[in-house]
């Protein structure tokens, strides 16, 4: 694989705009866009416009607002709440109806905030966690083509307390052959903490995500990631999978998601 997740292109105005490959696409649908990606994208813009702040990100939180086409895309980003200490920033993806008008499909929001020392009272609240030997089968999409065949999914046996446990490192570059943060890197596979934790079968249900909320009290290092999900499905439809987020020196954040659950 020598494909980027997006390709640059010229931009128009005010907007970035991007050329998505066949490595975002969905698990669920091939012609629209995973949640990660998108995920990824975004925080780059906003990583890129705070880059003098000398904040860093505390929190994520992506919106999926419609059907991401695996077509080119507009992104732009502004900061809709400056300060020295704390900071919020905005992102915003579009894409191209059929008679040619852009439409929003998605947005996220960052807040930032400026680092001191306080390493003397640090303290996470569960311990790192290893990678054992990876399950034969290792996801429930097992061959789906695009954004599945961009991660390396090594599927943990068994379950820990309930959950279920896997340690995915993305593949490719985000964009060309621009760097990519650890931060990025890891947005690339935390949206996937849905399929990780899933508690229904994706042949009988379907059971996508609405947003993707991800704390982060330290900062991802690497680019192994371990997610840790458990799911849950409500009498009504409506779902939640929240998840504790590790790379391979411990414990570094938390996401939640709020699933919309259909019978197929």
């Amino acid at each position: 694989m020598t494909q980027p997740y997006y390709r640059r292109l010229p931009s128009v105005d005010d907007d970035q705009v991007f050329d998505s490959t066949k490595y975002t696409a969905s698990n669920w649908d091939s012609s629209i866009q995973h949640g990660s990606p998108p995920l990824a994208l975004m925080t780059k813009l906003i990583e890129e416009q705070a880059a003098e702040s000398g904040q860093r990100v505390g929190r994520l939180l992506l919106d999926i607002l419609g059907a991401i086409p695996v077509a080119p895309v507009r992104v732009r980003s502004w900061v809709q709440r400056p300060g020295a200490r704390i900071s919020l920033h905005n992102a915003e993806m579009s894409a191209q109806r059929p008679n040619g008008e852009w439409r929003s499909v998605a947005t996220l929001s960052a807040w930032l905030l400026a680092p001191s020392d306080t390493a003397a009272v640090a303290a996470d609240r569960h311990p790192p966690i290893t990678e054992g030997t990876p399950e034969s089968d290792t996801h429930s999409w097992q061959g789906a083509p695009g954004y599945l065949e961009s991660i390396e999914w090594r599927g943990q046996r068994g379950t820990d307390n309930g959950a279920s446990v896997a340690w995915m490192s993305p593949l490719l570059p985000l964009v060309d052959a621009e760097s990519t943060t650890e931060v990025q890197r890891l947005a690339l596979v935390v949206d996937s903490a849905n399929g990780v934790g899933a508690a229904l079968d994706p042949n009988e249900y379907v059971f996508m995500n609405t947003d993707t909320a991800l704390h982060l009290h330290r900062l991802p290092r690497g680019n192994d990631f371990a997610v840790r999900a458990r799911g849950s499905i409500g009498p009504d439809g409506i779902g939640v999978t929240t998840a504790e987020i590790f790379d391979r020196d411990g414990f570094i954040g938390t996401t939640a998601q709020t699933l919309l659950v259909q019978r197929r």
